[in-house]
């Protein structure tokens, strides 16, 4: 088969034959129809974000595609199903503390790189072997729309932040990070769960009125001006009563005021979910003061990716209508344009805009 690898950091992909794989008991080999291309898919080839990942890999996080094989504990997919590979790789022998690799991403430790050494490979390729738990069954979909079912993969991860803040209809929620590629993909799944009000903050003006121009009345947005205090007054007047949730996804880049400010407007017994990158490249702490947390019983808690069991409910609410895809702007590549796919999505892609790889 044809794949796209990473030999070295900072190296271009070449795009060449592999040997195709060969599934064990428990694994499933997916004939990859599209692959997301995720904005920051550069920073991570370069090794401008420091993440896990041993070379040479085919990088990739996550594909939409067809079943092509399946191991003999298979008890429901059959060959040509369409399926969500899930990029989330769990080792098996520990269930309550599991080692976790991204595959062809990342990794989580050094248990999490032994399993990188054997579910290695992303989606950037013809096919791809996955676990057979990673391997979610999606019904039919039409092939020319398999693109635009890979925008789930962008918005699993504020969906996971937002099934551990426990976030319940009619509540209201803010979006730390909002004008971001996984902030704003958070605006449309809060809503789609049915929070009753987002407070959007952030630098980007256009963008901010992009999301109010998009979800109308439900999402307030606030310009950020930089100063903490003035910052958490705004967010606080937007949101025009308790704010329920927050969920942060802030990039590396930002600092920890930037995420104090929005944590701090949550209410007495609110819940704080952490799940951007803050800190990850040096920087202070965030320093959320004891007494304030202790005294308003506030929940702070962080989240890395989403529970398995948010792959078909995040299915579910697209497949029913309350979380519309069709929003997001779709471009796709074929395998042998790999490098120019990347180069888009770090020009043009985020924010409701994907770069897709079609082998």
């Amino acid at each position: 088969m044809k794949a796209a690898v990473l030999k070295a950091f900072g190296e271009p992909l070449s795009v060449e034959e592999v040997p195709d794989p060969v599934p064990g008991t428990g694994e499933v080999v997916v004939d990859v129809v599209a692959a997301p291309v995720v904005h920051y898919t550069g920073e991570v080839l370069s090794g401008a974000r420091r993440y896990l990942l041993e070379l040479p890999v085919v990088p990739g996080v996550g594909a939409v595609g067809r079943v092509r094989s399946v191991g003999p504990d298979a008890t429901k997919l059959r060959t040509g199903d369409w399926v969500l590979v899930d990029p989330t790789v769990r080792s098996r022998d520990d269930a309550r503390t599991p080692d976790i690799t991204l595959q062809g991403w990342s990794a989580r430790g050094a248990g999490g790189t032994r399993l990188q050494r054997h579910f290695r490979d992303g989606g950037f390729a013809e096919q791809t072997m996955v676990p057979t738990e990673n391997a979610i069954p999606l019904g039919e979909i039409d092939p020319a729309d398999a693109g635009r079912w890979t925008a789930l993969i962008v918005c699993l991860i504020p969906y996971g932040g937002l099934l551990d803040a426990d976030l319940r209809p009619g509540e209201t929620v803010l979006i730390s990070g909002a004008t971001g590629a996984l902030g704003s993909a958070a605006v449309a799944v809060a809503l789609a769960m049915g929070a009753a009000r987002i407070v959007a903050p952030g630098r980007d003006r256009a963008m901010l009125a992009e999301l109010a121009r998009r979800f109308g009345d439900r999402v307030r947005t606030v310009a950020l001006s930089g100063t903490e205090d003035e910052d958490r007054e705004a967010m606080q007047q937007a949101a025009d009563g308790p704010v329920d949730v927050v969920l942060d996804l802030l990039p590396p880049s930002a600092p920890a005021t930037a995420v104090r400010a929005p944590a701090m407007t949550v209410r007495e017994f609110g819940r704080v979910v952490l799940m951007g990158g803050v800190g990850m490249l040096g920087g202070a702490d965030l320093a959320l003061p004891y007494p304030w947390l202790m005294r308003n019983s506030v929940t702070v808690r962080g989240r890395w990716m989403y529970p398995r069991t948010a792959v078909p409910a995040l299915a579910a609410l697209t497949r029913c209508g309350l979380l519309d895809l069709g929003g997001f702007e779709i471009s796709e590549f074929p395998l042998a344009e790999a490098g120019a796919a990347v180069d888009h999505a770090a020009k043009d892609g985020g924010r409701f805009r994907l770069a897709v790889l079609r082998p």
